[in-house]
């Protein structure tokens, strides 16, 4: 038997419903959007760094905190050098020319990843946009870039097994709070919702401890065709799901 109690039966408000704290995204996509339309692939990348621009201002004006962008991965590295060549340009591009735009928007700009096997100069300007951002208060943007999460979990073990051999810490001191405290997101917290752009649905080696509980979302566009009105229907679709965490609902 229905309630009569509108206290019940009423739909929340979506006004009233919480937006996530952190959005991450696979950005992928833009060679297949390129091909589609007889196009070099560097269009597409070229398109995809537009749709960045489109999505960090989104998630300042939503009042989104924190968006971390899987920019360049790891096997990544395994691409043809003349794409890899024409992501790192655009790279510099980004980092060159998008600095003050970030300022001006109170953005502070993170990375995580492989720094050594980066450009020297790249890694120059992914520290100068770092330390000039560091104060701002409003959206954090993570560039994932020469990142893997198995070679992120490796390397955090490897850091607590050395401060356990040298008794810096102890075996019984581990927790999944402490190992948490060894990743490069140490500072961030786990996303809310991880969403996938081109069809495909895997992570592909994206913060795979920090996906233990997102909501995951993919998507059929491509990237360099993801709007602001696409994120707002992420975000409800996020809102219209309940976060259980492993406990059972109410």
């Amino acid at each position: 038997m229905l309630s009569s109690n509108p206290r019940t039966t009423r739909e929340p408000d979506p006004a009233l419903l919480p937006i996530p704290t952190h959005v991450a995204i696979i950005m992928d996509g833009n060679g297949r959007w390129a091909r589609q339309r007889g196009l070099p692939r560097v269009m597409g990348h070229r398109k995809g760094a537009e749709a960045v621009r489109t999505t960090v201002t989104a998630c300042g004006e939503l009042g989104i905190k924190y968006l971390t962008l899987y920019a360049f991965s790891s096997e990544n590295w395994k691409r043809p050098r003349d794409e890899v060549d024409d992501l790192m340009g655009l790279l510099r591009h980004y980092l060159r020319n998008e600095l003050n735009r970030l300022n001006k928007n109170n953005v502070r700009l993170r990375c995580i990843g492989r720094r050594d096997r980066l450009p020297r100069d790249i890694v120059d300007l992914i520290e100068e946009s770092e330390a000039k951002t560091r104060d701002n208060t409003g959206l954090t943007l993570i560039l994932a870039l020469s990142y893997g999460a198995h070679a992120e979990i490796v390397e955090a073990a490897r850091t607590i097994a050395e401060k356990a051999a040298s008794g810096e810490i102890r075996p019984e001191d581990v927790d999944e709070k402490l190992f948490s405290s060894h990743l490069q997101t140490a500072d961030f917290p786990d996303p809310d919702i991880i969403i996938r752009t081109s069809g495909e649905q895997r992570l592909s080696n994206f913060l795979l401890w920090q996906a233990a509980y997102a909501e995951l979302l993919f998507l059929d566009d491509y990237w360099p065709d993801f709007t602001k009105e696409k994120l707002l229907a992420a975000i409800d679709n996020y809102r219209s799901r309940e976060r259980r965490y492993g406990a059972r609902s109410g």
